[in-house]
C-alpha cells in the first residue's frame, strides 16, 4: 500500500513539473516615466494582464498630487531615472526582462524667471547613454517611449510655475531617437500617437484627458505585445 501511495505521489509531482515546464513564465516589465505614465498606468496595467507581470516605479500617492512634482510613480528627469536606477540595481532582486522607460517632459523643463533649462540637451544624451548601457549589462531589455508633444500657447499661457517648448521636445525627442538606434532599442512613437488624437484632448498644460489615457495604455500595450510574441516595430 505504501509502495502504492509513494508511486501516485511521484507520478503527481513529475506531471506538476512536467507542466510547470512548459507553461512559459510570464515576462517581467518595469514602468519608469513621468507623470503621462501615472496616468495611462491604471490601464496599462490591465490590458497587460495575463500577458506579462509588470509594476512601476513605486507610489505613496504623492504623485497625482501634483503632477508637476516629480515624486513616488513620477519618475522625473533623466538624471532622476538614473538615480533611480543606480539604487535599484542594488536590490539583487530587481531583474525584470523588461525596463518601459521614458523621461524627458520634466528635462525641458525652463525656471519661468531665469529661463535656464532643467537639464541641458548634452547632459540629458549622457543620461539616456549610461541608463540604456546600465540595463542592457544587466540583461534587460529597454523599451523606450517618446515624449509627448507640448502646444507653447496652450502650456504657457496656463502654467506659470513650468515653461516647455515644443522645440525642445523635438530636438529631446530626436536625441532619444538617436540613441536609440545607436543601442538598437525599440522605440513607441506616443508623441505622434498623442498628437493625433487632437488638442482637445490635452485637459491642462501637458496632461490628457481619461479616454486619451486609455487610448495611450493600449497603443503601448499593442507594441509591447508585439515584442513579447517575437515581433518589433
Amino acid at each position: 500500500m505504501k509502495v502504492h501511495i509513494i508511486r501516485k505521489a511521484t507520478w503527481l509531482l513529475l506531471c506538476f513539473v512536467l507542466v510547470s515546464w512548459m507553461v512559459p513564465s510570464r515576462p517581467g516589465i518595469h514602468l519608469i516615466g513621468d507623470s503621462i505614465s501615472v496616468q495611462y498606468w491604471p490601464y496599462l496595467k490591465e490590458y497587460l494582464a495575463g500577458r506579462a507581470d509588470i509594476d512601476r516605479k513605486k507610489d505613496d500617492g504623492q504623485a497625482e498630487k501634483n503632477l508637476d512634482v516629480p515624486t513616488g510613480a513620477n519618475g522625473g528627469d533623466s538624471r532622476m531615472v538614473l538615480e533611480y536606477l543606480r539604487a535599484r540595481f542594488k536590490d539583487p532582486s530587481f531583474n525584470p526582462d523588461y525596463v518601459l522607460l521614458n523621461c524627458g517632459l520634466h528635462d525641458i523643463k525652463h525656471d519661468p524667471q531665469t529661463g535656464v533649462i532643467q537639464v541641458e540637451a548634452d547632459n540629458y544624451r549622457e543620461n539616456l547613454s549610461i541608463i540604456f548601457t546600465m540595463l542592457l549589462q544587466k540583461g534587460i531589455r529597454p523599451i523606450w517611449i517618446r515624449t509627448t508633444w507640448v502646444v507653447d500657447s496652450v502650456h504657457n499661457s496656463r502654467s506659470s510655475s513650468i515653461v516647455r517648448y515644443a522645440a525642445d521636445v523635438d530636438k529631446y525627442n530626436a536625441i532619444a531617437d538617436e540613441m536609440c538606434r545607436e543601442y538598437n532599442i525599440p522605440s513607441i512613437d506616443l508623441y505622434e500617437f498623442s498628437k493625433g488624437l487632437g488638442i482637445e484632448r490635452v485637459i491642462d498644460h501637458v496632461h490628457y484627458d481619461d479616454a486619451t489615457r486609455s487610448l495611450q495604455a493600449a497603443y503601448i500595450a499593442g507594441f509591447v505585445q508585439n515584442i513579447l510574441s517575437g515581433g518589433r516595430r
